[in-house]
């Protein structure tokens, strides 16, 4: 007898069922404690965070282009926040299921199917502002490693890179996108997840303290982190990427010039740090090896912009 072949955790290419299917009344039934009465009828393309958000009110290349130009490059970039807000999401549903099965007692199989809860109402919350986007995820490196990392069948890599390192980094990035969101409805939502988001950070910390971590998970979680924080080295790409897909070819001189405008240095500092000091309490070898390969280094506007 053949097995059927398991979707990948992260959930990211599982079908959308029809609207008229019998289930999804089951699930709005399920929710009805989700509350989303303060979801409003939203234009095709909303703008959510304006121009100073992204660095762009400092940018000489945006600020020349055109009325219609500079709407497309933050609708492009106000799309992209929301479809990684998504993803993530969805991946931590399925990451909570897969950490329930993996529980090493009753409680924190109980814990972890309340926080599977917790993600499945986020995720809700949030579907109205954004659908999931195969062809966006598969464009972004952060979530397809992501969706590779959730796939991991060691535990206390899960519980390093997911909850101690990517939690905590997601509640600094969800208290910014609440403070700096123009629409209150969205804005209250995102600090809304603030407290479900701290409590399952601060799980993962505790059970990674508890934890005897092997050379072998310590050399995973350094490969995958040394991946991860390349990507913040190399500054904000993604908006110079808008930038490109509404403006034309970037040549090497104008890709410098933005970075540099954008100060691609002090952005990727203080991002490095962070990440520094979520992995410093709990992982102070694997931030030692990390430090000695030059990790916690941002890039130059010149080294950054051979990247993107």
């Amino acid at each position: 007898m053949m097995m059927k072949q398991s979707s990948p955790v992260s959930g990211f290419e599982l079908p959308e069922l029809a609207a008229d299917n019998k289930i999804n009344r089951v699930l709005a039934a399920a929710l009805q404690s989700c509350d989303l009465s303060d979801v409003p009828v939203f234009e095709e393309s909303p703008i959510y965070w304006g121009a100073a958000y992204f660095g762009l009110d400092r940018v000489s290349i945006f600020q020349g282009a055109s009325e219609r130009e500079q709407q497309e490059i933050l609708c492009q970039l106000n799309q992209g926040l929301l479809h990684e807000s998504l993803a993530i999401e969805q991946a931590g549903v399925g990451y909570m299921a897969k950490m329930v099965l993996m529980a090493d007692s009753s409680q924190e199989r109980m814990l972890y199917s309340l926080f599977g809860a917790d993600e499945t109402m986020h995720l809700a919350q949030l579907q109205p502002y954004a659908k999931s986007d195969m062809e966006k995820i598969a464009a972004d490196p952060f979530l397809q490693l992501l969706a590779e990392i959730v796939e991991s069948a060691d535990k206390l890599v899960l519980l390093f890179v997911l909850q101690v390192v990517l939690e905590g980094w997601g509640l600094t990035h969800y208290r910014s996108l609440a403070k700096d969101c123009s629409d209150q409805g969205l804005r209250r939502l995102f600090q809304s997840f603030l407290q479900a988001e701290s409590r399952h950070h601060g799980t993962g910390v505790m059970l990674f303290s508890q934890a005897q971590v092997s050379s072998s998970s310590q050399v995973t979680i350094v490969d995958c982190l040394a991946t991860f924080l390349q990507m913040v080295r190399v500054g904000p790409q993604r908006v110079m990427g808008a930038i490109a897909t509404q403006l034309g070819h970037l040549s090497r001189p104008q890709r410098i010039k933005i970075l540099q405008q954008l100060d691609t240095v002090t952005h990727s500092h203080q991002r490095l740090q962070l990440l520094k000091a979520l992995m410093t309490n709990t992982g102070g070898t694997i931030v030692d090896t990390l430090e000695a390969k030059g990790l916690f280094t941002p890039l130059s506007p010149e080294e950054a912009a051979s990247y993107g």
